[in-house]
């Protein structure tokens, strides 16, 4: 009689411990974009970045984090089908990690896929609405396609987000300049 509950609890546990690690991450996040937000030099902001990167691409299990790992090497070596493969791959035991799609968007996007690397982009936003990185890859698409003024909105998303982001400021006149024919 007693076997039935300890089942529960032992079975239970791993859950558990998935929420807490989860609740962690999420104040970790919290903590590093606030100061993000916050950076007083673009080389404070590349550090908070990094480590938010960092955080993100980690936040699966072991296999999925090796995939994304896989990923991430494909990407800088130009493959970029096997990149988009192993982000598949990763999104297929966990379609929850917003990384995986972002770096997924990339894959396609340097492929010439727009509509799927726009679609990922969109799945990233779902599931982590601050993620800078993902408004810098549709700011970038927007640039790519010509549409001056979606690139410009992306931008001032990522900015409001990081602030301090290298060369930002620089992008953000450019951008105006292009969308909206302002000399700035």
């Amino acid at each position: 009689m007693w076997r039935l509950p300890l089942l529960i609890l032992l079975l239970a546990t791993p859950v558990l411990a998935d929420d807490r690690a989860g609740a962690a991450r999420k104040a970790q996040v919290d903590e590093l974009l606030a100061a993000l937000n916050n950076a007083p030099t673009e080389t404070e902001a590349v550090v908070l970045e990094a480590h938010l990167r960092q955080i993100w691409l980690e936040a699966g299990s072991p296999a999925v984090t090796l995939l994304m790992a896989r990923g991430l090497r494909d990407l800088k070596a130009g493959s970029n089908q096997e990149a988009e493969e192993d982000f598949d791959d990763a999104l297929t035991l966990d379609p929850q990690i917003a990384e995986a799609y972002d770096q997924r968007a990339v894959a396609r996007f340097q492929q010439g896929k727009l509509a799927g690397a726009i679609g990922d982009l969109e799945e990233t936003l779902k599931r982590e609405p601050r993620d800078f990185f993902a408004f810098r890859h549709l700011s970038e698409i927007a640039e790519a396609r010509h549409n001056w003024p979606g690139a410009l909105a992306a931008w001032q998303k990522l900015l409001a987000l990081d602030p301090k982001t290298p060369g930002g400021q620089e992008k953000l006149k450019e951008l105006r300049r292009r969308a909206l024919g302002e000399n700035t």
